[in-house]
């Protein structure tokens, strides 16, 4: 699946921005942003991305959380999504994987190689 309009949805303005810049000058993608669940939810009203990169801790309406309403909608429950989190958990990042998570990005990420890190997870 080629990549070209990714929603990222982090509560962390400049994780939202490094990522943006990132993804869209160095992969060449149109990356919209949500700061909340609930503004992930009315983005994704309005039209479908190729995929979903969902920060875990969130206040409000968490990843899990956000992530389970995702998936509650027909016209969405086969988006892709990534989960990003600082926790590096082995069984917390299984459960990610378990919920029906593409895969998990570890926080601090390094923002030259972010893209080609999604792309690698999305091509397994």
């Amino acid at each position: 699946m080629e990549i070209q309009n990714v929603l990222l949805v982090d509560d962390d303005k400049n994780i939202r921005f490094l990522a943006q810049m990132c993804l869209q000058d160095l992969a060449g993608w149109k990356v919209n942003l949500a700061s909340s669940g609930q503004e992930a939810l009315d983005i994704l009203s309005q039209g479908k991305p190729d995929l979903v990169l969902l920060d875990v801790m969130m206040p409000g309406m968490d990843g899990k959380t956000t992530f389970t309403k995702i998936k509650e909608f027909p016209e969405l429950c086969d988006i892709p999504i990534i989960f990003m989190t600082a926790s590096v958990q082995t069984h917390e990042m299984q459960a990610y994987l378990d919920l029906g998570a593409v895969g998990v990005l570890v926080k601090p990420f390094d923002p030259m190689t972010l893209a080609d890190q999604i792309k690698k997870l999305m091509a397994n």
